[in-house]
Formats: C-alpha cells, structure tokens, sequence
C-alpha cells in the first residue's frame, strides 16, 4: 500500500528496552509505506557496528538486463559430469570460483531484482562446501543456499543482507521486503552484523551467524517480519524496529528488544516470557516441528535432498550436536522441472513414484498438480510461482502421510480457484469434516515457506488459499496475502474469503502470517490445533460497513476457531486494523472462539493502525478497544484466569 499518512509519537513510556549506549527514535514514514505501523528507527546505535559494512547496491556496474543472460552463463560454466540440470536461472558456485566472479553475479542479479516486486523473474544461487568471499544483496525472488551437509560447511565471509527499499531517502522503508530466502550457511559479517531488513516471506533457515544479527536497515526505516528457525547467532539479534517476529527451534547470544509482538519457541538464550512488557512470548521448547528439506552434495560429490525428521517439545537447532537427524534422497529421485514442463508430464513422474523438484520461474498450470503417493518431497527453488489458469486448483494432496511441500509462491489467477493448495481431501461442508484414520503422528506432513499472494503481481481471485483437510501437519512459515498494492487490487477485484482453512486435527502452525482477507482470514475446525505465532491485518478496503459485516456482527474476526471445536491452543498473536478506504469501520472484534476450557490463547493484541478504524474488542466481546494512538490493546489469557 503505498501512503503519506503520518505516524503518531508513541510516549515516551512506551519505547521498548534497548541496548546500553543506544539511541533509537521515532522517523515519518515516507511514501511506499505498507503499514501505518508505529516503529522505530535508528538514529544511531552505539552497540551496533556499522564499521566495514559493504553496500553491494553501489557496486552494480552490470546492465539489469544482463542479469539473466549472466546467470545463465556463470551456471554453465559451472556445470560438471553429474551435476543435476536445475535451469538456466541457478547459479552454483564452488570453492574456486574468483570472488569477483561471485561478487558480480550476485551484484548483477540484485540490480534487477531490488525493485522487482512483482517481476516474474526467479533466481537461485546455490555454494558449494567451502568459503567465500561475497557481500551480496538479496532482491526479491532470489534465494541463496549452501551445498553442504550441515550449515558450516559453507562460509561466507562478507554478508548476505536485505537493505530498506530507497534506502539513501527520506523514505526509506522495508515494509515490503517479501519473498527471499537464505538458508544452510554460515555468514562470517563485515563489521560483525548481517542485516536482514525484510518483511513476511523472507524466512532465515539452518543460518549460523558468527556475530550480530540486525532485522532492519541501520539507515533507518520500518519493518514488518518475520522468521527464524534452526538458526545460531552468536551475539545480539537486534530487533529494533520488527513489530513482529518468530524465531524458534534456534539458539542466540541475546535479543535487543520487542515492539508489539516478539515470540519464541525453542529458543536457548531467548528472553524471559513477560508479555506485555516487554511483549515477549517465550515458549521453552518448540510443540512440533518438521524442517524444511534441502539440497545438499556428499562426499562422493552427488547431490541429494536431504529429508530432516520431526522433532517434538524441541530446542535449539537440529545441528548441534551433529548432522541433522534425517534421511537422504538421492537426485535421481526427483523429477526435476522447469516452466516450459506441462503438468501432464510433471504428474506423470508422480504417478511413476518421483518426488519433485520446481527450479525458479512462474508455472501457469491448466489442471490440478497431484500429489498421490506418501512422503512425496515438493521443492521449490528460487521462488517458484504456481499460477491457475481457468480457476483451476493448482496443486492437491490426496489422503496420505508424510508429504512435505516447502519453498513456493501460489500466485492466483483472473479466474476464480476455490482454493491455491488444498491438502487432503474434503469431507462435509466447508466448516466440518469427517475425521481421518490415515494420517500418521509419527510422519506428520509439513509445509514451509509456502506463499500465497491474491492480486499484486495481476488481478486474481481464490475463494481460499490454503485448505488442509488433513491431519498431523505442519505448517511452518505461511503467508497469505490478499494484495493491498499492486496490480487488480480493489474490494470487487481481488476478491478472496479466507486465506487459511484448517478442518483436520493435530494441525500446528508456527508462524501463520494472514492478511486482508474479505471474510475470516483463518478458520480453523479441527481439533487439538496449534499456532505458534500469528500476524494479521485485516482488509485495508471495506467501502462501508454494511459491505463488511454478518449475522449482526460488524466485520469478520481474523482467527476464529470452529464454534464446535473443543481444543485448541494459540500463542503470541496479534491482529491490526487500517481501514483507510473508510476509517469509520468497526472489526467486533479480532479473535473469535468458542468458550469452553479447552480452547485457550496466551498473549494476544490488535492495534489500530493511525487510528484508521476500530476493533471494539480484542477476543469474543473481551478486551479494550484499540485507541487513537496506536498503541496495542492487549490479553494475557484468555479466557481469563
């Protein structure tokens, strides 16, 4: 969304605890902000060091238009006997590559992609075990990731940063800052801190960073993030302006402050639990998790995906005491496709037994992508993008365990799909389902890094994005979003009910980031569900309020749990308002469950955004109202102890 509308002061009493010798201060917003959120900038930050840092912005010497023709080239020259063909927008690069050669690529890459927001272009670069010497900026739609076994066994001495959008303006801002990746790296950083300044779905996974680690621009600028997992930072995570953020199943040196919304689950070195103040929900050990698959070579020098098994009640990273624990896939395995493959022939390789691998690039599909055999291993790479074409659904699960889909865009199309991926089998009607007897604890599914995205790119319409009639999944790091900017965006354009639909049991979310969905941005029917972390905005676009309301109820709650749901569970979740359309709109409230002592949620707020709209009540018809300077309106528990 893009705006002038100015942010209010928060009073003095209300700046979160900072690092001795820091000085942080509230900055206008400028013009390509998303948010009216009230962050913090920095102004100058004596504990954090900006001694040696490399803007590599200032190096692009490359014509953008080069970028992809580069690309092409350094990953041909870099082909050898038995190396997989993952496209021509991979880049590998091993240990005897020239630095410059590296520094280029990535340099040439980003000058296209920094602006890029809803391009259709895709990169993955992929390093070899060994070290390097890069700092590289990542753009959108670019993914960096390490060849080896465990984290450190690549090094890059350098960086890998994500700077604010306009960074060298007055408005400065990495609101959006979407789609982008690093993971299973170790980064050894100029200066002593990386800087990942990113919004949602620019996850940090199996990083391990041998300093600091800075979540914004020290330039200045606000941010909406975000998420960490399986993670090692030696020193301070420095939070600064982040009104929100998950880290889980990692360990820290120590973390610098909270905003509104900061959670931990599995966290070694996480600060105390004390939500409100500071907002911090600390979780000792992560419920459940399931790490996202990765690429790796042995040492034979064969590539394999390796295949991380789930953990339970888990803390700190699957790697510290060795390799991951897990199983390996050999590449013959996979089928490996790319944009120009039909889904005929990608779900003819399904069919055959083959899991699959997507290399970047925007895939327009005219039937159902189908998923049918257990433990089928889904990869993206690069961002991939699943766009319909004629409504269709474009990927399905059927009723199995143990499938794990990770690292893609669902894009919708002009042409209204009822759902973007739909994970199991429908059973009843849209609020209920039979339960199943098929799935397996022991082998839950996991999807991770999954985006969905409703309009922006184009107009397109979903009834629902995300729909798991399964049971024993993982959902880890999702995104749905109904565009607020961009392309097709409108109340009658980009139209789009729900963005996440749970119906199976024993289903945990950690990191469920949903946002401006025109009805209920999740329901959730199952029982026993789980969510670590929730983020949401409601609708920016309601034209009035006779438009946005049902069953005497003014708007539609952002999470609401099924009315005959018995258990379920939810931590550190917030939920904000911005009706800038129409600031008289009311929300009766964010959150929506049943009353009864199995449903529980800890440490839940909204927030009116510019006091642009109002929610009267936080959950149910308990909790404050938001007030005119956005402040949040917070719950310990609920229901009420």
């Amino acid at each position: 969304m893009k705006g002038d509308a100015p942010v209010p002061s928060r009073p003095p009493g209300h700046l979160p605890s900072l690092p001795a010798g820091s000085l942080f201060a509230p900055r206008p917003p400028g013009a390509r902000l998303r948010r009216r959120a009230l962050l913090l900038s920095v102004a100058t930050a004596a504990a954090v060091s900006v001694t040696g840092v490399t803007n590599a912005a200032t190096s692009n010497a490359a014509s953008p238009k080069s970028a992809a023709a580069a690309a092409q080239k350094s990953a041909q020259k870099s082909a050898q006997p038995g190396q997989p063909d993952f496209g021509p927008n991979v880049t590998i690069f091993d240990p005897s590559t020239p630095a410059g050669d590296v520094q280029a690529a990535m340099d040439r890459t980003n000058a296209q992609m920094q602006n890029n927001e809803f391009g259709t272009e895709r990169y993955a670069f992929l390093f070899k075990p060994g070290a390097y010497r890069v700092n590289a900026q990542l753009g959108y739609y670019t993914t960096v990731a390490g060849l080896g076994q465990n984290p450190d066994d690549v090094t890059i001495n350098g960086g890998m940063t994500v700077w604010a959008q306009n960074r060298f303006s007055d408005n400065r801002s990495s609101l959006t800052n979407f789609w982008r990746s690093a993971e299973n790296l170790a980064i050894m950083p100029d200066g002593g801190t990386d800087w990942w300044a990113v919004s949602q779905a620019a996850p940090l996974r199996r990083v391990d960073i041998k300093g600091q680690l800075g979540l914004f621009d020290y330039l200045g600028g606000y941010a909406s993030g975000g998420f960490i997992a399986d993670s090692h930072v030696d020193s301070t995570v420095i939070n600064a302006p982040q009104q929100q953020w998950l880290t889980r199943d990692s360990s820290i040196g120590s973390w610098s402050n909270g905003v509104w919304n900061q959670v931990f689950a599995g966290v070694q070195g996480a600060p105390p639990q004390s939500f409100p103040n500071p907002p911090y929900t600390t979780l000792p050990t992560d419920p459940v998790s399931r790490e996202k698959p990765y690429l790796y070579i042995d040492a034979q020098g064969k590539y394999n995906v390796f295949v991380p098994t789930a953990r339970r009640n888990s803390s700190g990273t699957s790697w510290a005491n060795g390799s991951t624990p897990g199983q390996s896939l050999p590449i013959g395995d996979f089928f490996i496709a790319k944009p120009s493959d039909s889904v005929s022939a990608i779900n003819s390789a399904l069919s055959r037994g083959k899991n699959l691998i997507l290399t970047p690039g925007v895939y327009h599909v005219g039937q159902s992508i189908k998923v049918k055999r257990a433990d089928t291993i889904v990869l993206g790479m690069g961002m991939a993008t699943i766009e319909p074409d004629n409504g269709v659904v474009p990927m399905t699960v059927a009723d199995v365990a143990g499938v794990d889909i990770s690292g893609l865009i669902f894009d919708a199309g002009p042409v209204n799909s009822p759902a973007l991926l739909r994970f199991g089998t429908q059973h009843g009607n849209r609020t209920a389902r039979a339960h199943n007897h098929w799935s397996d604890p022991a082998d839950p599914s996991g999807i991770q890094d999954v985006f969905f995205r409703i309009g922006g790119a184009h107009l397109g319409k979903a009834t629902d994005s995300l729909v798991v009639n399964s049971s024993d999944v993982v959902l880890d790091d999702i995104w749905a979003w109904r565009a607020d900017h961009g392309s097709g965006v409108g109340w009658t354009s980009n139209t789009a009910d729900t963005g996440v639909l749970v119906n199976g049991d024993n289903v945990t979310a950690t990191g469920l980031f949903v946002e401006h969905f025109q009805k209920y941005d999740v329901i959730w029917n199952g029982e026993n569900g789980r969510t670590v972390m929730f983020q949401n905005e409601m609708p920016y676009d309601p034209p009035n309020q006779a438009a946005w309301q049902h069953d005497g109820v003014l708007g539609y709650g952002a999470y609401k749990v099924g009315d005959n749901v018995k258990t379920h569970e939810g931590w550190g979740m917030g939920s904000y308002c911005f009706f800038n359309v129409n600031p008289s709109i009311h929300a009766s409230h964010a959150f929506e469950v049943p009353v009864t002592p199995g449903v529980k949620l800890h440490d839940i707020l909204t927030v009116s955004l510019n006091n642009a709209g109002t929610i009267d009540h936080v959950v149910n018809d308990y909790g404050p109202p938001t007030d005119a300077n956005t402040s949040p309106s917070d719950v310990v528990e609920y229901p009420a102890p």
